[in-house]
């Protein structure tokens, strides 16, 4: 591919500084969130004798291995009211153990003793659905105080609070998904069946293991019981028989694990195509750096983001080589095959650059017309299903790349049946069975947000920019229509609002829809499951391939009624 990026103008200055501040100041703030309770809280941690949730994650990967965090941002700015809960106090993600590729799931003890907020048992469902859709062998850290009781009604009783946490444990032994536990700290209440649901317990000495702590049993039924005796280490060990490893501390209790994990053995590996792959020579023609250039990160210039996507893909795919389908056609969607990693890939981009286009179909047949980048037309939706669809029939994973503003509208797009081609579309997206993995680089707006494989159509990971936007329209578009709709309210009412009134309801509204379509809030709610370096955008796709390859069960493709 050829890169038509021009890295020495003005405007790419002005987009890769304001990006790469944006990015620092993304990291600074990811920095404080590892931090988790702080520091009297570490020194709280240490003084029992055990580990944070980020040393233990330190011995426990291999070193100089890359560590694939996953929900570091879950709670974000939520619980203030309990002072916060950074993490949702838990650390998840994907790294390497003894070259194996695990997915893990740490308490936080030192975030209110690593108790259960709401959006800690999502965390947890989240990083157990990447496991069970990718069979990754899963390791559970534990030292939590069960859950938050101030929230229980939010965390206890729905299908996807706590409780699904266990019936996923029981599920993941079911299919054949290793799961390992190493309890090193408090494990209480309904916490307790954790452990003892997946494969392999070990515990450290000093740990606690129990359904009711001492104080509960002794309100409940009068009985006194030290904690030691009531569910220690030793007790597990040797009369409950209910752990398989009692180690010293937790550096031992790591060590096995490690050695534990070193025997799982290999699944067949998914029937999805992979060549030996050269890091030196399969590296793209151009740098990840250029991509810091590509856009104004400020929400208010959205509009003026043009660009060709194929530098982006030039920048993320092996040796910048790409099988481009149906270049000519449908053109603000673009499609391809290529490799990252050695392995295949389908690759669907929205594409930013205004395209020149015959129309096909409605009152303007035969004519052209300017296709404005970033929205999906008719012809770009039928090409992007079809497309998506030959991957599946060739077995080929889907990387989505959003910047879109939406789908088309307006007589012309009605009369060349948008509705339907749309339909088609995410028809398409939603019956797929290879692997898809989206990476929200812009704009990922309203329908278009769907069709392009959004969080409700089941991607394996939902990755985001900071540059990234997420929501039904854009902070102005919404702000645009909900100004008219309260003026005109207020209007029926008798009142007649100036101009710098309606200017002010504008900014308000605006403000409010932009920080809610900024990717830290959403990746607060596990709707994006991490904000990535737009550099590291390889990498983070290469890791997140190797994990869907561990999975060999692909569905036979079945697509149903489609639209045609």
């Amino acid at each position: 591919m050829e890169s038509r990026l021009d890295t020495g103008a003005a405007r790419f200055g002005r987009n890769r500084e304001a990006t790469v501040r944006l990015l620092g100041e993304v990291r600074a703030e990811e920095a404080r969130i590892r931090e988790g309770g702080g520091a009297k809280a570490i020194e709280a941690q240490h003084a029992k004798g055990r580990l944070t949730a980020r040393e233990r994650l330190g011995l426990l990967l291999d070193a100089d291995s890359e560590w694939m965090e996953l929900g570091l941002w879950a709670a974000y700015g939520m619980y203030g009211e309990y002072g916060g809960a950074p993490g949702a106090g838990a650390v998840a993600g994907l790294g390497r153990v003894g070259g194996k590729l695990c997915l893990i799931i740490a308490n936080d003890a030192t975030v209110k003793a690593g108790a259960f907020f709401p959006m800690t048992a999502k965390k947890v469902l989240r990083a157990q659905r990447i496991a069970m859709d990718n069979n990754i062998p899963t390791l559970y850290l534990v030292d939590s105080s069960g859950v938050f009781l101030p929230l229980q009604e939010d965390v206890f009783p729905d299908q996807d609070d706590f409780g699904r946490v266990f019936r996923n444990n029981a599920v993941m032994s079911a299919e054949g998904i290793p799961q390992i536990t190493a309890i090193m700290g408090m494990c209480v209440a309904g916490g307790a069946y954790l452990p003892v649901m997946t494969d392999t317990v070990l515990m450290t000495e000093g740990s606690g293991l129990f359904l009711a702590g001492p104080a509960l049993v002794q309100a409940a039924i009068g009985q006194r019981t030290p904690a030691e005796e009531l569910g220690g280490a030793s007790m597990h060990a040797e009369v409950s028989g209910t752990v398989d490893f009692k180690e010293k501390d937790d550096q031992s209790c790591i060590t096995r694990l490690r050695s534990l994990v070193g025997k799982i053995g290999e699944r067949a590996s998914a029937p999805f195509s992979h060549v030996e792959f050269d890091a030196e020579r399969d590296e793209p023609l151009y740098p990840q750096e250029d991509l810091y250039g590509l856009m104004d990160p400020d929400p208010a210039k959205a509009a003026t983001n043009t660009y060709d996507v194929r530098d982006v893909i030039a920048r993320i795919v092996d040796r910048s080589e790409f099988d481009e389908y149906k270049a000519e056609f449908g053109r603000t969607v673009v499609c391809g095959y290529a490799r990252i990693g050695g392995r295949a890939v389908g690759i669907v981009a929205n594409q930013k650059m205004h395209q020149q286009m015959t129309v096909a179909m409605g009152p303007q047949q035969g004519e052209k017309r300017t296709e404005f980048g970033g929205v999906i037309y008719t012809e770009s939706a039928q090409k992007a299903a079809r497309f998506i669809m030959d991957c599946n029939q060739q077995l080929v994973p889907l990387v989505f790349l959003h910047d879109v503003n939406g789908f088309m509208v307006g007589k012309d797009a009605e009369w060349s049946g948008i509705i339907r081609a749309g339909a088609k579309m995410v028809s398409a997206v939603s019956t797929s069975v290879v692997p898809k993995i989206t990476v929200i680089i812009g704009g990922s707006f309203g329908a278009g947000h769907y069709a392009m494989c959004g969080k409700a159509y089941d991607p394996r990971f939902v990755f985001a920019w900071p540059t990234a936007r997420y929501a039904v329209m854009s902070g102005a578009s919404a702000a645009n229509t909900l100004v008219e709709v309260r003026v005109k309210q207020m209007e029926r009412g008798g009142k007649h609002l100036s101009d710098e009134e309606k200017k002010a309801i504008y900014e308000e509204i605006k403000a409010t829809y932009d920080a809610q379509a900024d990717p830290r809030y959403g990746a607060a709610r596990l709707w994006v499951d991490a904000i990535i370096d737009p550099a590291k955008t390889r990498e983070v796709l290469m890791t997140a391939l190797e994990a869907c390859a561990l999975n060999p069960e692909v569905k036979r493709f079945n697509p149903g009624v489609i639209q045609t």
